[in-house]
């Protein structure tokens, strides 16, 4: 039996290899290894792709959240909106900063947050909005933009699943006052380590984050520092080795949709509820999410033939026990309460082969035919 794992990161290195071992010679004989030209260069790069003034290396995605807000001034008594379908890092920096994560549910068919709920939930403590562009598929930033633009919001967009995705023809990254992006190893574009970056147009967002990112130091000089900063540098071997997996980005988030559509395709009869895109947007599935009510017997059915599956996420942010203080129950946010009892990842990158597909569908299939084995 062929086993199947979700994703297969050494595939993708054995394709670059030969520039992957360049790339770490060139950093390991420059002698400089944190924040230099491979930083500099990378922060240009990703900068360009989004349409951007600027790029910020950091040490992660989560850091690159945290940095932002922070250079905006939010602290405790704010609140800042975002959905609960999302990785825990979304709010968790908001909380670290002292401030409060307003939640508003999801659309049902995107799972990104719903922006037609948005209004109802500002409030004049409210201080900014986190749209996360969930799975790879871009948030409605029009819509967005328009309600945040009304109430002088600021807007950060989670583009950390969706990096090269695009909206209304446009890469997502520009639509916000700053969007953030994570490098870490299972990402459209991820690295060997961790990694993370801010892009935004406003110069002196910029010049906050950069600072920030280096204690709060001052830039005329190493020891006076004009803030209480951190420590979040992205490495020179990071951004080297994300450099050579940048121009094939665009290549793999369409390999990726090709074998998504493919899934479609072999999933047309099965009782699942398989990815929807949205028409003006560029879904980049960062993972090919389906729906059932017998989703946990269906992971442990595939992972008896060998097949690699994950839930996402099985638990959403309202509910997890760290935010019990902010009094949200079961049913305040159904949608997203329905999708993360429902949801999970099918094996989805780049390198995928149709043969793999064919039999993670032969395997679903037989469950919804014959049940679990034994």
């Amino acid at each position: 039996m062929k086993e199947i794992p979700l994703l297969d990161l050494q595939a993708q290195y054995r394709q670059i290899q030969d520039d992957i071992q360049e790339a770490i010679s060139r950093v390991l004989e420059s002698g400089r290894y944190i924040l230099g030209t491979e930083v500099e260069a990378l922060e240009r790069e990703v900068a360009a792709l989004c349409g951007t003034r600027f790029g910020i290396g950091v040490a992660n995605g989560t850091d690159a959240l945290q940095l932002t807000l922070d250079a905006w001034g939010v602290g405790p008594g704010d609140e800042v909106i975002t959905t609960p379908f999302t990785f825990f890092a979304t709010a968790e920096v908001v909380s670290q900063l002292g401030a409060r994560p307003v939640f508003v549910d999801v659309d049902p068919q995107t799972y990104n947050l719903d922006v037609s709920q948005l209004k109802e939930k500002i409030t004049d403590k409210t201080k900014a909005v986190i749209p996360v562009h969930i799975f790879g598929q871009p948030v409605d930033m029009d819509e967005v933009m328009d309600v945040a633009r009304d109430h002088g919001l600021w807007v950060l967009e989670d583009a950390a699943q969706a990096i090269g995705a695009e909206y209304k023809g446009q890469k997502i990254g520009s639509f916000g006052d700053a969007s953030t992006f994570s490098f870490f190893p299972t990402k459209n574009l991820g690295g060997y380590g961790d990694g993370g970056m801010v892009v935004t147009s406003d110069e002196g967002l910029n010049e906050k984050i950069r600072r920030l990112r280096v204690h709060g130091r001052s830039p005329q000089s190493k020891y006076h520092h004009a803030s209480v900063g951190y420590n979040s540098r992205l490495d020179e071997l990071q951004a080297a080795l994300l450099r050579v997996k940048l121009p094939y980005l665009d290549r793999w988030n369409e390999a990726r949709r090709k074998r998504a559509t493919l899934y479609n395709q072999l999933l047309k009869d099965v009782p699942v509820i398989t990815p929807f895109a949205e028409r003006d947007r560029t879904h980049i599935y960062h993972l090919y999410i389906i729906q059932t009510d017998r989703r946990d017997a269906l992971i442990t059915h595939l992972k008896s033939e060998g097949i690699a599956t994950a839930a996402y996420y099985p638990v959403p942010l309202h509910l997890q026990e760290v935010y019990k203080s902010l009094g949200y129950q079961e049913g305040d946010f159904p949608i997203s309460e329905k999708i993360c009892k429902r949801s999970m990842a099918l094996p989805l990158h780049p390198e995928l082969d149709e043969e793999s597909q064919f039999q993670v569908v032969k395997a679903i299939k037989q469950f919804f035919t014959y049940g679990e084995k034994g």
